[in-house]
């Protein structure tokens, strides 16, 4: 798999910063997507030292950004051989009648639209290949809905019928598309769903062990890296403590 390149979006914390460390250090050359210009630098200086990376500094919810800055990557980096649609995020958790339009707007611009633009700017070279492989990260969210998770379970539901349609019309391409879809993981996602509020962050994950980036990283490394004839199309991966988005064990 070395000297493969593998885009990320969302690379500067989490999942995705968990993921270009993990497959930089197995050989992959990682393009590391963000809106945090400082991050983005600073994994740069951390993974130049083992693989090839490059940055792009832009925000998913700007699709004339998107197809500029992945129009305008330098010809040993177009060949993208593995999209990872990483970026997205949760705000606010109220019920329907009480949610702030504003982020209503957020998710849906960033979990379902910027996912389409990044798609969109990139699969053509994939088709032109006859090869590629696309994994769009859901949640266990896309599976199930909990309440005053109105808007944000149905972007990853959105993500999860995206997906299937992706690989529908892929499939003559020889393009893979998975699905990676976890649940309870202790990144910065709370802190962002709670607007900074530490105290009800923490709350999420008091009394369970979640799952970490980490984790899922492994994961990912793993869905691609089998074999040409191997698609893991769909996968849910829940920590030990949790069944259901509603049923966590807490001691």
């Amino acid at each position: 798999m070395e000297n493969k390149i593998v885009l990320i979006t969302g690379a500067t914390s989490g999942i995705g910063l968990a993921t270009a460390r993990l497959l930089g250090s197995k050989g992959f050359n990682i393009i590391a997507c963000g809106r945090r210009e400082e991050r983005l630098e600073d994994l740069k200086k951390e993974l130049e030292k083992n693989t090839g990376i490059h940055t792009l500094n832009f925000d998913v919810r700007d699709k004339n950004a998107v197809k500029e800055v992945i129009n305008s990557l330098p010809e040993e980096w177009k060949h993208i051989d593995v999209l990872i649609n990483n970026a997205g995020n949760a705000h606010g958790l109220d019920t329907i009648d009480q949610a702030n339009l504003d982020d209503w707007d957020l998710m849906i611009d960033i979990n379902v639209k910027g996912l389409l633009y990044v798609s969109r700017a990139i699969i053509p070279g994939m088709v032109s290949r006859k090869a590629g492989h696309i994994i769009n990260i859901g949640s266990l969210a896309g599976k199930e809905t909990y309440a005053k998770g109105n808007v944000y379970c149905g972007t990853k539901h959105a993500v999860d019928a995206i997906s299937s349609g992706m690989r529908k019309d892929l499939l003559e391409h020889g393009i893979k598309v998975s699905q990676v879809c976890p649940g309870l993981v202790n990144t910065e996602f709370s802190e962002v769903r709670f607007k900074g509020d530490e105290k009800k962050a923490e709350s999420v994950y008091k009394g369970m062990e979640p799952l970490y980036a980490e984790d899922i990283a492994e994961i990912i490394e793993f869905v691609i890296t089998r074999p040409k004839h191997v698609n893991i199309a769909d996968s849910l991966i829940l920590p030990l403590d949790q069944a259901s988005s509603t049923e966590v064990k807490r001691t």
